[in-house]
């Protein structure tokens, strides 16, 4: 389990790093399955990079995938899950009543003080809604309404751009929101927090004082219960369910040093049957099996080359790829399929130094762009001062304001002629006169 932990959380990590310095985009691989949920998202989380979209940006209801946040939320406002207790209030859970909604046996505890680990269980494993409130009560200092602005704010600084919350746990109303591709930005940061892989791939826990056992709702990594939902290398994350929302299922899978994440929303909700665990089962098993991380490019593999000005002896530069250019490809694919083209300007002027970044390249499969990345100097370049001088006495000589400046000295010039002539010519005419005089 610790393995796992520390794989996941590394994983997670490096995808948000690799994101943030690179550009990448969905690349629509040739996948012949049938899909029943309405929003597929299936990312490689070892680059970041979507392998498979569908309607991955259409607003949905999360239903109880709601819960990642609330965790979250939870996690960076108690230091201590393992000893913090809250007290569970009955006024908290009768909002509930009448609502037939999944509970954890939280209610069984009223006047009882349960741990926050236990009740982080409860909401995760278990997708109690009994427990998201109370956690969320407990944070909030008694307002869940202040919980839910926090887990807004979150989301915001996170960069997702289609989600809102108005509640902790996900039951069904018309504002709350999000997408696909928010929710996986949403988790990757919440895998990178302690204890939330752990809990998130549990399938049998029994709180404190508790011989009955909370047992996980993701058939997918429960081996006993799991039936034809179980796969082998899922791990977690978490389910969803309302009518509104359809089923729901957020869940990943590691192996042959390969991780995905699989968002499925809005699969079928009128029979006890799980289209969103199908496929994503399927859609792991078929991303593991068909498709690989490929080294397109390296650092030391010039992509193209640049006209350089003023400089002492070099006409041209090579350009590099600042990073090692890594995508997922299927196995067998065809390198005359995979382009890259470059974005930079005609020349460019010395100085250069090696590694400045001179423009970037966008890399193709089969005319479909899939990644961005900058392309640096291989070489210093000195600036010759002899060549650079003669440019800027060029590019004065052939400006219109130097032609305009010698035009008008020169009408200046004329003017002045004119005008000292004028006034020779009657200092003449005064001497004549005095002369006539005398």
């Amino acid at each position: 389990m610790k393995f796992f932990i520390r794989i996941i959380t590394f994983v997670c990590i490096l995808s948000i790093l690799i994101t943030s310095v690179m550009s990448v985009s969905a690349v629509s691989y040739e996948y012949d399955g049938n899909i029943e949920s309405e929003t597929v998202l299936l990312v490689n989380m070892d680059t970041g990079i979507p392998v498979l979209e569908k309607n991955a940006d259409m607003v949905r209801y999360p239903a109880s995938l709601t819960m990642i946040m609330t965790f979250i939320i939870v996690s960076e406002n108690v230091e201590d899950f393992e000893n913090t207790r809250v007290e569970i209030k009955q006024d908290v859970l009768d909002v509930l009543l009448g609502t037939g909604s999944t509970t954890s046996g939280v209610d069984r505890k009223v006047g009882e003080k349960m741990t926050v680990k236990d009740l982080v269980y409860c909401m995760m494993v278990a997708s109690g809604i009994d427990a998201a409130l109370v956690l969320a009560d407990y944070v909030g200092g008694g307002s869940i309404e202040k919980f839910v602005d926090m887990m807004n704010s979150k989301a915001e600084e996170l960069g997702c751009v289609d989600t809102n919350f108005v509640n902790p746990h996900g039951l069904h109303d018309e504002m709350q929101r999000t997408t696909a591709r928010d929710l996986y930005t949403i988790t990757s940061y919440a895998l990178s927090l302690p204890y939330f892989s752990e809990i998130s791939n549990e399938h049998t826990y029994y709180c404190e004082g508790d011989d009955w056992p909370l047992t996980t709702t993701n058939y997918m990594i429960d081996l006993n219960r799991g039936g034809d939902y179980f796969y082998t290398y899922a791990k977690g994350i978490k389910t969803g369910a309302t009518e509104e929302a359809g089923r729901c299922l957020i869940t990943t899978a590691i192996a042959d040093g390969y991780a995905y994440m699989c968002i499925c929303m809005g699969a079928s909700y009128e029979t006890d049957y799980n289209g969103a665990m199908r496929d994503a089962k399927e859609l792991l098993r078929w991303a593991l099996l068909n498709l690989r991380l490929s080294r397109l490019r390296t650092t030391d593999t010039p992509v193209c080359e640049i006209d350089v000005n003023f400089s002492t002896t070099d006409k041209t530069i090579l350009l590099y790829p600042k990073e090692n250019v890594n995508t997922i490809l299927p196995k067998e694919y065809d390198e005359q399929n995979v382009t890259v083209e470059p974005n930079i300007p005609e020349s460019v002027d010395a100085p250069i130094k090696a590694g400045d970044i001179i423009g970037s390249a966008t890399v193709y499969y089969l005319d479909e762009a899939i990644q961005t990345v900058d392309l640096v100097a291989g070489d210093d370049v000195a600036r010759s001062p002899v060549a650079y001088a003669m440019f800027v006495i060029k590019g004065i000589v052939t400006s219109w304001i130097f032609w305009l400046a010698i035009i008008i000295a020169l009408v200046l010039l004329v003017v002045y002629i004119y005008l000292a002539g004028n006034v020779r010519n009657k200092k003449k005419q005064r001497r004549v006169k005095r002369y006539r005089r005398l």
